[in-house]
């Protein structure tokens, strides 16, 4: 038979990327996150020099389009409003005034963490050697830790929900030191290494398994970008970490600017992810 798979590439236990020759010649080579984004596979009829893509059905693409609104929005929204937060914190407002702004900017997150999830569950799947995705009823949760998008997605997700114990635990009033580290600095760090792994795997996804730079993918610099505002977040975490013999935070300044700076990064990312659709 000419339908057999060529190559599969991923990274550790994940496939990323498969090669294989179709039945009426040329090759067909799926994407995880092409099929997941855009709801194609790119396809190269035998004899020609330049490689199209074929799509899902149009519901299916519809369907992409709009969770990728969804999540593309709730991050542009939540971003802001986590930078919002920062420089309201850096001018010494109210810590109930921060603590809402941060809050409903964490509603934002969530959703934006979930819409993710979500459209990774009902991505278009390759189940054959044809050239061609299948779309299958949609759903709003499944257990699919063997596909690097969903773990990705998942993970993420876990994550704002973590930061959604920090933040609701930042409105308590008169905590100790060793309070204030148990109820808040805990769940913020818990939340950012989850950011961290989700942005380590979304980057493996994009990349096979490799470092890789792709200047003209937009995909790679909405991943590159929430990675770096992962980074910064991680940064602004260990900065809030509260002495317990001062009681008093190791850089308030460092904390307020890295949480604002990497808030920027999720929010440009959201911006360019309205853009990778079908």
């Amino acid at each position: 038979m000419r339908n057999s798979e060529e190559r599969a590439e991923g990274a550790g236990p994940f496939i990323t990327r498969l090669t294989w020759h179709l039945e009426e010649g040329g090759t067909a080579v799926w994407e995880s996150r092409a099929a997941r984004k855009r709801g194609t596979l790119a396809v190269r009829p035998e004899g020609a020099t330049e490689t199209s893509a074929r799509r899902a059905g149009a519901a299916a693409l519809d369907r992409l389009r709009r969770l990728n609104g969804v999540a593309a929005g709730s991050f542009t929204i939540g971003g802001t409003l986590f930078a919002l937060g920062a420089a309201l914190a850096q001018l010494s407002a109210s810590p109930a005034t921060g603590a809402t702004v941060y809050f409903v900017g964490g509603v934002f997150f969530t959703l934006g963490g979930y819409a993710s999830l979500v459209q990774a569950i009902n991505a278009p799947r390759r189940e054959s050697t044809a050239g061609s995705l299948t779309t299958h009823r949609f759903r709003w949760w499944s257990y699919e830790p063997g596909r690097i998008d969903w773990l990705s997605t998942f993970v993420l997700f876990a994550g704002t929900l973590v930061f959604g114990v920090n933040l609701l635990d930042s409105f308590l009033q008169g905590l100790t030191s060793q309070q204030l580290n148990r109820l808040v600095w805990a769940p913020d760090m818990i939340g950012c290494l989850l950011f961290l792994i989700s942005g380590h795997l979304a980057i493996a996804e994009i990349c096979h398994g490799r470092p890789c730079i792709h200047r003209r993918s937009l995909g790679w610099w909405i991943v590159a970008v929430n990675q770096l505002g992962s980074v910064l977040f991680m940064v602004s975490a260990v900065a809030a970490f509260t002495r317990p013999e001062t009681g008093s935070e190791i850089s308030v300044g460092v904390a307020n600017w890295g949480t604002l700076t990497g808030a920027l990064c999720f929010a440009v990312a959201g911006v360019l992810q309205a853009f990778e659709r079908p």
